[in-house]
């Protein structure tokens, strides 16, 4: 990906996390999804190239039993199906940018439909008229996108959805914070929702950066129940009475300020297939702070 993750979050710096007393709400209380406990891998990004069947076998270790790739750091498809095994894990999903699908779509699905997998998933939208952003930062060029480039961006994940679909496989479109922006009154989200087939395109909900922007995962989950197949699970610190910070940064589950109680008690019923934690920062060893998350997780049981 050309852009990372937390350059693209940085469009959302105006929404920022919401009413502490709705995130923090203990009204309700969520039982099991019954989906086995996955991660996004972009959470070991730093540990995977140096040691990538070792960190694998730590994630299985810990109690995590499905994985969504960000990369396979130059394996081949038998090296990554190995390393998998070994660890006792389930490769779901792989996360590639627009500008990846765009260019390299053929690639992409011959190597995951080898490996097996069961989404492939964009991570990161396009612009209708790249030249238009062109010299701008990364910073500005995430704030840049309009409604015409979400509704362009509709209409290309059709299509993509379409040949993923004939591959075997299911397409999936990630958030981060800017789909949930507006413009003369219709949010990026709604649009995207409005625009994509249902029969070509899921969504995985990250419900941290959805809450970030402002808005209650929750009734994401309601309101479009039938349209999120997928969870990304994380937590964000943020100090009681302190000026927000425009990135809040990450922490581990349940040391934030999101309570994931009623978020589940509303993807209970929705058709939510797999739930992925992803971290994106530490303060501690990596995977001491991710086995944090995995109790947390297995503790909303």
């Amino acid at each position: 990906m050309k852009q990372s993750r937390r350059d693209f979050v940085k469009a959302g710096s105006a929404s920022l996390i919401y009413g502490s007393a709705l995130l923090q709400s203990s009204k309700s209380y969520a039982k099991t999804l019954h989906v086995p406990l996955g991660l996004q891998l972009y959470s070991v990004r730093e540990l995977l190239p140096k040691d990538y069947d070792g960190t694998l076998k730590q994630i299985g270790s810990i109690g995590f039993r499905e994985v969504e790739s960000a990369g396979y750091y130059n394996h081949s498809t038998a090296e990554v199906k190995q390393a998998m095994s070994n660890a006792g894990l389930h490769l779901v999903s792989a996360h590639y940018s627009s500008d990846n699908l765009h260019q390299q779509l053929d690639e992409i699905l011959a190597f995951n439909k080898e490996l097996g997998v069961h989404y492939i998933i964009c991570s990161f939208p396009g612009f209708k008229d790249p030249s238009r952003v062109k010299s701008l930062s990364s910073k500005d060029r995430t704030n840049a996108f309009n409604l015409e480039d979400w509704r362009w961006n509709a209409e290309q994940f059709n299509r993509i959805g379409e040949r993923v679909n004939a591959a075997g496989m299911r397409f999936a479109y990630h958030n981060h914070t800017p789909e949930f922006r507006a413009e003369n009154g219709i949010m990026f989200y709604d649009e995207l929702m409005r625009l994509t087939d249902p029969a070509k395109v899921t969504m995985e909900l990250d419900c941290g950066w959805a809450a970030v922007a402002g808005r209650n995962p929750a009734d994401l989950l309601t309101h479009y129940s039938t349209r999120i197949s997928m969870l990304h699970v994380k937590d964000f610190r943020m100090g009681h009475g302190a000026a927000p910070l425009p990135v809040p940064p990450s922490t581990e589950m349940g040391h934030g300020v999101i309570d994931y109680h009623p978020i589940f008690e509303a993807a209970k019923k929705a058709d939510i297939k797999h739930a992925f934690v992803e971290q994106e920062e530490f303060d501690m060893p990596m995977m001491e702070a991710l086995k944090i998350d995995a109790d947390y997780m297995h503790a909303l049981k």
